[in-house]
């Protein structure tokens, strides 16, 4: 598979997302060319503010990888990551995050307000390479426009 295969079901995630009654995010975690986990965006659901698509993978890779280090693993998502799951990347060494759709384009309020996630990264002692892959940014933005609807 390649990148946009990738992005693609990060996207196709997102909309299962909504499907199942949650916020229209969604990410996968690859490792060697293949999808070791997968996640929706349901906090609201789950009650739990972090459940948060990218958040849901590092807790599913790291159970099924039994490490905290997912080093060697790239993230993609269907939105820019928020500052949490920002972290929350940092914390397990993924050292990069692929994303369809850019904050810039969607409510401040889907992010806790309005920060710069370059500046954040900066300040990690292990910078995380974040890369904005916009093929299928319009893709992403429909589901999210539809489900602001």
């Amino acid at each position: 598979m390649q990148q946009n295969d990738f992005i693609n079901e990060a996207i196709e995630k997102s909309r299962q997302s909504v499907s199942s009654g949650g916020f229209p995010a969604g990410a996968v975690l690859v490792k060697d060319g293949q999808v070791i986990a997968s996640g929706i965006s349901i906090g609201n659901i789950l009650h739990d503010p972090t459940s948060h698509g990218e958040v849901s993978v590092i807790r599913e890779a790291c159970k099924k990888l039994a490490t905290t280090d997912l080093s060697g693993t790239v993230l993609y998502t269907s939105l820019e990551p928020c500052s949490m799951c920002l972290s929350a990347s940092m914390w397990s060494s993924i050292p990069k995050i692929v994303f369809a759709c850019s904050k810039e384009l969607v409510d401040p309020a889907f992010y806790g307000g309005k920060y710069e996630t370059e500046i954040i990264n900066k300040t990690f002692i292990k910078p995380i390479e974040i890369v904005h892959d916009k093929t299928y940014q319009s893709m992403a933005l429909e589901i999210i426009n539809k489900w602001q609807k």
